[in-house]
């Protein structure tokens, strides 16, 4: 880690302002929004007046958490900041329009450089008021969501804002820490030192050894050598310091669509919810392209698009999410309830904590994999995998519904997908729009009885992929730099079994009259038989205040709306546990 290197790079403002992406040059009165003297008089009561003097700075990229400003007189120009010391100039709010964009809803650090244009006055509204503001006025609050989202999707589609990493072309760590801030909906941009001469410039400074890459320079100048995502989630806000006195109403442990559900319901009713999530929110129904069958999207929607919106939603209604905060340790012989996060002697405290952790990649049994992760093997197909294997023949393992998701999105990049599954035909796991689309692609080809058995490649990737046919015995190499393994996932539980949560043989969590169920068997295998068993809920594990739902959960039906299903009724349940906690702890 180093200071900023911004003396020795130049800061340039230009005059006019970059020109948006297409579709959002015509929003852009939806993004810049003037509002009108009653909306103005609506805000006054959740915010404080600043003045600034011409030319002073007010907010500064990486640095600032001030919320929302609201110009009242004079104007504010925005521009972007990317660490390095480059800025591109956005706009100037002048009266009626306000700055920010979705990091001001939790706090997190501003992006962008904030100067006054003339003798400024600005109504400062806080992030904890901002959000009040939100739902206290239900249409004002709709137009200022739908601004900050969009300002979003510009910084993203323009890389700009955010970190820089910096390294050569086809690093394994740069896939890592790109995929890890796409997959979060933040800005970054990346550098090939042999292509920039800022990142030239950057490498002869520092002088990294190849283990010190790739760097990042954070949005405050802040050089870190090849960090890992805990670091830059530091660095971005994205993981706040969490007080370890404060007692939650909830903890949510996985920000999927089960665990977005309940702390969207949770926090809209009154509870403090904090949601902590191992890589990044949506869970691994982001990573599908399209989901078709997804009520009231008759058109689709992608899983990142849809856990976008629940991760702001949540956000407006105050929940505290943390990411990467994988939870370690589940302590549930105590009160209030604790967790332990993973890699530190940390504890957060709750009444309740709910579940939805969801799975992890399951791997095939091969020697080399974990040699070529990130350099030729992938667990997920976002837009960045799909420009990395543009025009070249991939090879897709896996036959459900998110492996007909990627292989369709795939085909649109690569030349050709050669799809592989190990049973006859995907007519017993995948839904048949799916297998429809799939034999109407004409570059996806569907080999049956076939698995991976061999992965040959270099320090610089993955080269050579060896597939054999269970019926023939055939073997055969394909020259492939990438493969993309949907092979299912096991439950996400090991991390639960000092707290005596019960499970299934397979690992997932038993809740409600499964508990139940389970424990009258082990009885009976005694000779024990209690005259009545304690009551618990439906999605209640075999603790008192620990629940689960989602994917986790045993007997759940592994869809995204069954999920959210889940998250959204076992509010209810906390609730009434809650309600029944002796007085002095509640």
């Amino acid at each position: 880690m180093s200071t900023s290197p911004l003396e020795m790079l130049p800061d340039s403002t230009p005059e006019t302002p970059a020109a948006l992406p297409a579709d959002l040059e015509s929003r852009r009165h939806q993004m810049f929004p003037t509002l009108s003297d009653a909306d103005i008089k609506h805000m006054l009561r959740f915010g404080h007046v600043r003045h600034f003097s011409d030319g002073e700075k007010i907010a500064e990229a990486g640095k600032s958490s001030y919320g929302m400003l609201l110009v009242l007189k004079g104007g504010v120009a925005i521009s972007r900041f990317d660490g390095l010391g480059n800025t591109s100039y956005i706009t100037t709010h002048t009266a009626g329009q306000f700055s920010g964009e979705v990091a001001q809803l939790s706090g997190r650090p501003a992006l962008g450089n904030a100067h006054a244009v003339g003798e400024v006055e600005v109504l400062v509204v806080p992030p904890e008021s901002l959000r009040a503001l939100l739902v206290a006025h239900a249409d004002l609050g709709e137009r200022i969501v739908r601004a900050l989202i969009l300002r979003r999707v510009g910084l993203i589609e323009q890389n700009s804002g955010g970190p820089v990493i910096v390294g050569p072309r086809g690093h394994g760590r740069i896939h890592t820490l790109q995929s890890f801030l796409a997959a979060n909906g933040h800005p970054h941009s990346v550098l090939d030192p042999e292509v920039d001469q800022q990142a030239a410039d950057l490498m002869a400074h520092y002088q990294p050894k190849p283990e010190d890459l790739p760097l990042v320079v954070c949005p405050d100048g802040v050089v870190k050598k090849n960090p890992s995502v805990v670091d830059v989630g530091r660095c971005l806000g994205m993981l706040p310091e969490l007080p370890a006195d404060k007692v939650w109403d909830v903890i949510v442990v996985g920000a999927g669509p089960a665990g977005l559900a309940t702390a969207v319901y949770a926090a809209s009713e009154g509870l403090s919810v904090l949601a902590l999530e191992t890589r990044a929110f949506g869970g691994q129904a982001a990573a599908s392209a399209r989901i078709e069958n997804y009520l009231g999207f008759p058109t689709g929607v992608s899983g990142r698009a849809l856990a976008g919106r629940a991760y702001v939603q949540a956000q407006k209604f105050g929940v505290e999410v943390a990411i990467p905060a994988p939870a370690g340790r589940l302590i549930c012989d105590t009160y209030p309830l604790q967790v332990e996060m993973c890699g530190s002697l940390q504890r957060l405290q709750a009444k309740t904590v709910v579940l939805s952790c969801g799975a992890r990649y399951r791997r095939p049994s091969l020697a080399n994999l974990k040699q070529f992760e990130g350099k030729g093997i992938y667990y997920w197909a976002s837009p960045i995998e799909g420009k990395l294997c543009k025009s070249e023949e991939i090879v897709l393992v896996g036959g459900g519904n998110s492996a007909g998701q990627a292989a369709v999105f795939l085909s649109g990049h690569a030349s050709k997908v050669h799809m592989l599954i190990r049973k006859d035909s995907l007519s017993s796991t995948m839904s048949s729009y799916l297998i429809e689309r799939i034999q109407a692609t004409p570059n996806i080809e569907l080999h049956t009885h076939s698995e991976i058995v061999a992965l040959e490649g270099d320090e610089d990737g993955l080269r050579q992929v060896r597939i054999r046919n269970s019926q023939t015995e055939q073997e055969c190499d394909y020259d492939v730099c990438r493969v993309f393994l949907f092979i299912g996932a096991d439950p996400n539980t090991g991390w639960l079994e000092d707290c005596g949560v019960d499970v299934d043989g397979h690992g997932f969590i038993r809740t409600g009259f499964d508990v139940t169920k389970a424990q009258c068997k082990a009885n009976f295998d005694k000779g024990v038989y209690p005259r009545e068993m304690p009551a618990r809920a439906a999605l209640e594990t075999s603790v008192p205040g620990v629940f689960a739902i989602g994917d986790v959960r045993a007997s759940s039906t592994k869809r995204v709306a069954a999920a959210v299903g889940e998250g959204a009724a076992v509010v209810s349940q906390i609730h009434g546990f809650l309600a029944n906690l002796p007085a002095d702890k509640r």
